[in-house]
């Protein structure tokens, strides 16, 4: 790899940092304690939580697909405009509806940027597509890691021992907006020479629902893509579930402080982020299946296991073996499907994948949660089983429907 090619790589990795970052101070806690202010009840609440989520599933693929078209570049650039202008329009909301609103727009720019940003990657990267994967996954974590905390801490100064107010929302939300705009203007500055100029041809609308309907048919009748998409999907079920209800178990059932549950969820991002580069590097030599397939053994095993004890320090290492094959699972799949697909249909792959990874994990909560109802309420341990269940299903699906390595070029 060129020192150009490192050094575009080592740029998006800090353009999606910044994205993330500002996208996840958007979200934890801020969201819920600001609809909270507007007078939104808990179901409300999980709603507004859920709804850029939503937006995710429906357009990731449409975007990815448009992407192939126009170019992945332009539309990376769509993406974090989102990231950039959106946030101001916070300002604005005095409303719970309005709030929504926003936050389904403010939905668009992961359902845009994600895909794209990723075959981006994958278009400089080449051979070594895992490990630069995976080095940008986990500065994307890192991002998201740096946004929840930094959140709680900035309302808390801003209110002190008070309630937030709606300007002290308003003031969170300008810097998620100064965030957004500075990823915008380091992609500007790094990436202008990346674009593609795609013929007029292609630009037509009758080019881009022609390229729609072969990309998505490509990919949807490729089983591998879709069995090693769906296991990146199941894999994101249990990251859901476990983000909604590890907090929960350990403070409700467990005792322990909301600091402590917050360490538990914080050492499961710390070694996810620090494995991923070493075993994406691994994949890349070794090969990507016997890592994916054991992955997710290494996930469903200790998630299986956490409702059984309620000492911390073994919790601890739970949610760090969790960590570990979260990594080895994220890191190859999505270097898989770019590799069983053309470049002319990656960023349709991407879509996909990112499609399914969103339906992973707003399905998490959801389906943890009835399950825990129907237990009682506080038994976990049956709805972490199955749930744990899936995954080893998913395995062997993954381990029965795709056989052999792909050729990698």
């Amino acid at each position: 790899m060129s020192a150009k090619q490192q050094s575009k790589l080592t740029s998006l990795c800090l353009v999606g940092f910044l994205a993330r970052a500002s996208y996840a101070l958007a979200r934890t806690p801020v969201l819920a304690l600001f609809a909270a202010s507007l007078g939104a009840q808990p179901e409300a609440i999980g709603f507004a939580v859920a709804i850029s989520t939503v937006t995710g599933i429906f357009f990731k693929m449409p975007a990815g697909v448009v992407s192939d078209v126009v170019g992945k570049t332009r539309t990376l650039f769509v993406g974090l405009l989102v990231f950039a202008l959106v946030p101001f329009a916070y300002l604005l909301v005095s409303s719970y509806q309005a709030l929504i609103v926003v936050r389904f727009l403010h939905g668009f720019a992961t359902a845009i940027y994600g895909p794209v940003a990723m075959a981006v990657v994958v278009s400089i990267a080449k051979d070594r597509r895992a490990e630069m994967l995976s080095w940008f996954s986990s500065v994307t974590i890192m991002g998201n890691l740096i946004g929840a905390p930094l959140g709680g801490f900035l309302l808390t100064q801003l209110a002190g021992s008070g309630t937030p107010s709606l300007v002290h929302f308003h003031i969170i939300y300008g810097v998620v907006a100064a965030l957004g705009t500075a990823s915008l203007a380091i992609a500007l500055l790094v990436l202008i020479d990346q674009w593609e100029e795609p013929s007029e041809q292609k630009r037509t609308l009758s080019a881009v629902w022609r390229k729609f309907k072969t990309g998505i048919r490509e990919i949807l009748m490729d089983r591998r893509v879709l069995l090693s998409s769906n296991m990146e999907g199941v894999q994101n079920l249990s990251v859901g579930a476990l983000e909604a209800f590890l907090p929960i178990y350990a403070v409700k059932i467990c005792g322990f402080s909301a600091f402590q549950a917050g360490m538990l969820w914080g050492v499961q991002i710390l070694v996810t982020t620090f494995s991923k580069p070493l075993m994406g590097r691994l994949s890349d030599r070794r090969g990507r299946l016997p890592l994916i397939f054991w992955g997710m053994f290494a996930c469903a095993i200790p998630f299986a296991l956490i409702p059984w004890f309620q000492n911390y320090a073994v919790l601890l290492v739970l949610a760090a073996v969790f960590g570990i094959g979260e990594a080895i699972v994220t890191s190859g799949t999505a270097a898989l499907v770019a590799d069983f697909c053309s470049e002319s249909n990656l960023g349709s792959a991407m879509g996909t994948f990112g499609t399914i990874f969103d339906v992973g994990h707003a399905a998490g909560p959801l389906l943890a949660g009835v399950l825990i109802s129907w237990s009682g309420g506080e038994d976990f341990r049956l709805s972490f089983a199955l749930i744990s269940g899936l995954l080893i299903a998913a395995a062997l699906a993954f381990r029965i429907g795709v056989r052999q390595e792909p050729v990698r070029s």
